[in-house]
């Protein structure tokens, strides 16, 4: 049996390999990581030593697929023409960072309209990210991420992301990130049977299933259909152990590699997550 691909979001503090020292502690076997301070527009280099000791730390612990989860700044849905050039040249850097380490995915919250409809924001989007793939073409993919539907997300259901990714026609784009606590915000109740097959029904019919490339594997402090993007430690949340039991052993997501993005107040946080999902899998 395939062993199934588990991580969580690990600190680049002290060098960017020192992530995926920090993933084979906790005994992962993928990771997800940013390649900068994600609350900064400056990017810095990567110093050249700590780039090679990532791709063969990387390859040594067979630590696979790598993500990188791009700036919370980018806004490819910004109304401020200022805001809008600076998220396309941030993500510009950070799939050129991608190819730099070798990584297979960059994950991407499209953006907020602000003032604006969600119709207007998903078209700058989609004209941004038009713009992007005619700038290059990189080894990375990026990804695509459900949010979970606070005021101006022009990307919290599956509808919304196929029309970006069906408009944009881009190259970079590779597939999608599913959230669970942010599917469940939006409205979607993924806690029972029937909610999840209806779940799984939508991404297939819009999107595809195969193009989900990754579960970031949270539960929901807010609960169902609050709009809030608020994560929780596995099974204490809205969704629950058994809702995200199910979820994850769905025959539609048995296969994809799963994050975990919860919160981390203590040293435990993380094993211990790790090890309710371990359990469930």
């Amino acid at each position: 049996m395939k062993k199934r691909r588990l991580g969580v979001h690990t600190s680049i503090a002290g060098g960017v390999h020192l992530s995926i020292e920090r993933a084979k502690e906790l005994g992962c076997n993928t990771v997800q990581i940013f390649s900068h301070n994600p609350r900064q527009w400056l990017v810095r280099g990567i110093p050249s030593d700590s780039i090679l000791q990532f791709k063969e730390l990387q390859k040594s612990y067979d630590i696979n697929p790598v993500f990188i989860h791009t700036s919370y700044l980018i806004n490819l849905a910004a109304s401020d023409k200022g805001i809008l050039e600076r998220s396309i040249e941030l993500l510009i850097q950070e799939m050129d960072i991608a190819d730099l380490l070798d990584a297979d995915y960059v994950v991407l919250h499209t953006g907020s309209a602000s003032q604006d409809s969600e119709e207007v924001g998903r078209k700058r989007a989609i004209e941004a990210l038009k713009r992007i793939a005619r700038k290059k073409e990189w080894r990375a993919k990026l990804l695509l991420e459900n949010t979970a539907g606070e005021r101006g997300d022009i990307s919290s259901h599956i509808k919304d992301i196929a029309e970006i990714i069906d408009r944009t026609g881009s190259p970079p784009i590779g597939g999608v990130v599913i959230d669970t606590c942010h599917a469940f915000a939006a409205g979607y109740d993924i806690t029972d049977e029937y909610g999840l097959s209806a779940f799984v029904k939508e991404i297939g019919t819009y999107i595809g299933l195969d193009n989900v490339k990754l579960i970031h594997l949270n539960d929901s402090k807010k609960g169902h259909s609050s709009h809030v993007d608020r994560h929780e430690h596995i099974g204490h949340g809205g969704i629950g152990r058994e809702g995200l039991r199910r979820f994850i052993n769905h025959p539609a997501f048995k296969n994809i590699p799963l994050i975990l993005e919860t919160p981390k107040k203590s040293e435990d946080d993380d094993p211990r997550n790790l090890k309710i999902v371990r359990n469930l899998l």
